[in-house]
């Protein structure tokens, strides 16, 4: 594929999280450079979060590496110890399998826009670390459960 011209690349917004999370995902948006250049091994994303914004739920992956780079602005990293502030240039890791969930905050008045490059295991599994909720994905397929595997009815706790 070779060059990935970024105006070319559409701006995802939303969540696949079901309610009432996903509403709490209102000023994030992303570009999927990694799908746009057709890569099947790894994801790469630029996450922009309007101020106020949320990158996601606190949450930690089972079987996939996670890094992130700031390229705009600055956010908070949200994890078990406390948060960090982060500018341009920092960078943070979260490897598979560790329990310390993570999650971005834009808390200034501009946006904030991040890199992100994380491996696609064909079975994964993330948990959300501050509510009960669970994402299996399986061959491409996402289902939410509750973190004992009962299914997930919609309802917080």
């Amino acid at each position: 594929m070779g060059v990935i011209d970024l105006n070319d690349v559409p701006l995802k917004t939303g969540s696949i999280y079901p309610e009432p999370y996903a509403g709490m995902m209102a000023g994030r948006s992303s570009l999927r450079l990694g799908q746009a250049g057709g890569l099947t091994q790894f994801g790469v994303n630029i996450v922009i979060l309007e101020p106020g914004a949320l990158s996601s739920l606190r949450h930690w992956h089972l079987k996939e590496d996670e890094f992130v780079m700031v390229l705009e602005g600055e956010c908070t990293l949200v994890q078990d110890a406390g948060e960090t502030l982060m500018q341009p240039g920092d960078c943070a890791a979260f490897p598979a399998g560790d329990p310390d969930g993570h999650q971005f905050i834009n808390r200034s008045d501009s946006e904030a826009r991040f890199l992100v490059v994380g491996s696609r295991a064909p079975h994964e599994i993330a948990t959300y670390s501050d509510v009960d909720l669970k994402l299996e994905v399986k061959d491409g397929n996402a289902t939410f459960t509750r973190k004992d595997g009962t299914p997930y009815t919609g309802e917080t706790e």
